[in-house]
């Protein structure tokens, strides 16, 4: 299979890594400057703007100058195409499960055994 980095490739590498998942969750709650969303994590502040680079570059968040600080917020479109491929996916794999279901079913009524 073909490696493309697509934005929805970008965007799952973006949220495999915990303190970037943390960083989402956080600013679910509203945009934040960078300054106090990094204060929770343990890292130097340029190791963990390479986090943020990494979210932003993958149009999962935002940030602007205002004044001496950087704001960070969520960009939703990116998060809509990622739930939209998982709810496909999980539709699919539901449908699977039915059918498998169904033909187990069936098997079991022709000789009245379980399968």
């Amino acid at each position: 299979m073909p490696h493309h980095s697509t934005p929805l490739d970008l965007a799952f590498h973006a949220l495999s890594d915990p303190t970037r998942r943390a960083v989402v969750s956080r600013l679910a709650e509203g945009e934040v400057p960078v300054s106090m969303l990094a204060a929770p994590f343990d890292m130097a502040l340029p190791s963990f703007a390479q986090h943020l680079k990494v979210l932003e570059d993958c149009g999962l968040i935002a940030s602007e100058k205002r004044g001496r600080s950087r704001w960070c917020r969520l960009v939703r479109p990116r998060f809509d195409e990622a739930a939209d491929w998982m709810e496909t996916e999980r539709r699919r794999w539901a449908e699977r499960v039915d059918r498998l279901q169904a033909y187990l079913d069936k098997a079991e009524d022709v000789d009245g055994k379980p399968v």
